[in-house]
């Protein structure tokens, strides 16, 4: 009982217990204390996505800067290095993409945090979005593991609240079904970004596999003669 009259207390302090209905209502439209956590949430989110863009504008001026050495290479017939280059392209692009996957991804978070504060529902609403920041968390750790900190740090932020206003309402939540919606939006995300960097990005020449197609041809050379 006292665990659900502090956090009764945190939400919306009054004089006297909330009933059902008040609950319900602080739960569909979360009081201050709650837009303000949501909102700080909401502000680092936007700071990372920053720092994303700034690290993938970087990247995208050494994939010029290489790409335009595979085309000189080529004029100069240097097959060799055209294809050293080539492979550094392709590996460059890997992680570039890597990170338009999260950069897509952390805005349709920030989307639906912006929803959340302003008509949805606090479970409802976020519940994906943790699944989400978890999935982030994991994806760019190993790519940028100071931005892959941060979600961490969001995401538990998150987690919390979402785990305040399940106890307070006696809520229990379907995993499933908010999983699958978590998968959605990071697939939605990888399919932007799979548009954008045919888009801006200028087709590799065929006869230079990445480091990982060569790899993969040898391995089936190497099957063909035993």
């Amino acid at each position: 009982m006292a665990r659900v009259e502090d956090f009764a207390k945190a939400w919306n302090p009054q004089p006297k217990g909330p009933g059902v209905i008040e609950r319900i209502k602080n739960t569909i439209n979360p009081p201050p204390p709650m837009r303000h956590k949501l909102a700080l949430a909401l502000y680092k989110l936007r700071v990372q996505n920053n720092k994303l863009e700034y690290i993938i504008a970087k990247m995208k001026e050494r994939d010029q800067a290489l790409f335009e050495k595979v085309v000189q290479a080529q004029m100069e017939k240097d097959t060799t290095r055209a294809a050293m280059y080539a492979g550094e392209v392709a590996e460059l692009r890997k992680m570039i993409k890597s990170l338009l996957v999260a950069k897509y991804a952390i805005e349709r978070v920030a989307l639906r945090l912006e929803t959340v504060m302003t008509m949805g529902d606090v479970l409802v609403g976020l519940a994906p979005v943790v699944g989400v920041i978890r999935d982030l968390r994991r994806h760019l750790t190993g790519l940028v593991p100071e931005i892959g900190l941060e979600m961490a740090e969001i995401g538990e932020m998150l987690e919390g609240v979402v785990t305040e206003a399940g106890e307070f309402t006696s809520f229990t939540s379907a995993p499933t079904v908010y999983s699958e919606e978590a998968k959605k939006i990071m697939e939605e995300a990888a399919a932007v970004a799979e548009q954008r960097m045919r888009a801006e990005f200028p087709e590799l020449p065929s006869a230079f596999p990445s480091p990982t197609q060569q790899g993969s041809q040898n391995r089936n050379q190497d099957g063909g003669t035993k």
